[in-house]
């Protein structure tokens, strides 16, 4: 396992200087940070670490740096430090999933011992999911891409079998499906893990700034460039970077970049110098490129330089018997989230979840999953106060109201062919039978333009 350390974002520089001085007489390895533009890079699942950051700060500031991480990962430790008129504003934090806050002035002593707790709890943390991986069960890249279908399965072994290379690699996928994810993966079973994960997104870089962007410049290279400015590929050195939407590339800066992947060296602008370039690229597309290539936007050269490993991630369509798991578990982290109660979700609505069409994927439908938990209309005439939970408190309720809801999600899935459902299911047909008969489970619950169709493959 890495070392431990602290990423320090305040704006202050006197402050932060300070406190890096005094946690280093502590033991403690320390990064500091002016602003948290450049932290979200160093982070992911496999970070060994703390983060301490102000709440005010320009730009981002310390809660919005909170909800990001818990995006990556909600069990790293974020400590807030904050001034004396932002205690409530931090009581709110922890209750949305900061660690812990110390309020300003604060004794290096005191900082110290918040940090090694916190340092502490994400060494477990760490170690439990390896141990849970080394003993077959549900590891990190099962809880972030999550599916029993095969389609899912081979997904996961490909990302770990490529994750471990160096290998230049090109995600594919409808919008959705979760490409960033699969990218992050990549980049935390690598051994880049601790170094930064650069996300670009090639689709919104200004077209007149694209360059300046991406290599960087001298000062002077162009009208208004007062200084010199490192590009996104150097801030990448070391670490992944990922270039989403690479068919967005305007033309002529295809070649360019083709020659950063062959030669691994960039110039900036308005300089003659040769930067060496120590990274791994990562590219991902919605859209056919090869067909791109074949109408004259994307150069051949450089698809055949990206694709020296391909994976393509499945849409929801193509795994349709995953999504009841997929939005319990989705409701579930929302939950989390936004510091809301767990409460079970009906048959109704997982049947409901099953049997429509997601073409946003993923992304669309956690959306409807953070609808559901706010209490906000989540899809055709329903509202997350109407979502027929479960009145019974007792297990047993709770559990019966669980697994009827993921029959019948499978049932829909399956578009009444039972088979696949008991198979999936890892059940027999007669006991799918006896639950269907128990729970009242029939064609109904399909709607008039479906049928239920006998045991038989379809």
């Amino acid at each position: 396992m890495s070392e431990q350390r602290v990423l320090l974002v305040d704006d202050e520089e006197e402050l932060r200087l300070s406190t890096v001085q005094a946690l280093e007489l502590f033991g403690v390895t320390v990064q500091a940070f002016s602003s948290a533009d450049h932290v979200l890079e160093l982070i992911g699942y496999s970070f060994n670490g703390v983060v301490v950051t102000d709440i005010r700060m320009p730009g981002i500031d310390g809660m919005t740096l909170l909800h990001r991480i818990r995006e990556i990962d909600s069990e790293i430790p974020v400590i807030l430090v904050t001034g004396h008129g932002d205690v409530q504003l931090a009581v709110k934090a922890m209750r949305e999933g900061a660690y812990d806050f110390i309020e300003k002035p604060f004794t290096p002593q005191h900082l110290a011992g918040v940090i090694r707790r916190a340092m502490d709890r994400r060494g477990l943390v760490l170690e439990n999911r390896r141990l849970r991986a080394v003993a077959g069960k549900r590891d990190d890249l099962e809880a972030r891409l999550p599916g029993r279908t095969q389609t899912m399965v081979e997904l996961r072994y490909r990302i770990r079998a490529i994750g471990a290379t160096e290998a230049d690699t090109l995600i594919i996928g409808d919008t959705g499906v979760g490409k960033e994810v699969v990218a992050r993966a990549l980049h935390d079973i690598s051994p880049r893990a601790n170094r930064p994960f650069i996300a670009i997104n090639c689709a919104a870089l200004p077209e007149n700034l694209i360059e300046s962007e991406l290599f960087g410049h001298e000062a002077g290279a162009f009208p208004g460039a007062i200084r010199a400015r490192y590009g996104k590929f150097e801030h990448g050195r070391g670490g992944t970077i990922l270039l989403d939407e690479v068919g967005s590339l305007p033309f002529d800066l295809q070649a360019k970049f083709l020659r950063v992947l062959q030669e691994r060296v960039i110039t900036r602008l308005g300089s003659n110098e040769i930067v060496p370039l120590d990274v791994r690229f990562i590219a991902t597309s919605k859209v056919d490129l090869q067909a791109e290539v074949a109408a004259g936007r994307f150069r051949a050269d450089l698809l055949y330089r990206l694709n020296v490993a391909t994976i393509h991630v499945p849409s929801l369509e193509q795994r349709r018997t995953d999504i009841p798991l997929l939005f319990l578990q989705l409701v579930r982290e929302a939950a989390a989230r936004y510091g809301k109660e767990d409460n079970e979700v009906s048959a109704d609505v997982i049947s409901n979840i099953a049997q429509r069409d997601w073409p946003g994927n993923v992304r669309e439908l956690r959306n409807a999953a953070d609808r559901l938990v706010l209490g906000l209309d989540w899809g055709p005439g329903e509202t997350g106060a109407a979502v027929g939970r479960e009145d019974s408190g007792r297990l047993a309720d709770k559990v019966a109201a669980f697994e009827r809801g993921i029959i019948a999600g499978a049932i829909s899935a399956h578009r009444g062919a039972l088979r696949p459902v008991y198979e999936t299911l890892g059940i027999s047909r007669k006991t799918l039978y006896e639950k269907m008969q128990k729970y009242g489970l029939d064609k109904k619950m399909l709607g008039p333009d479906h049928v239920l169709y006998e045991d038989r493959d379809i």
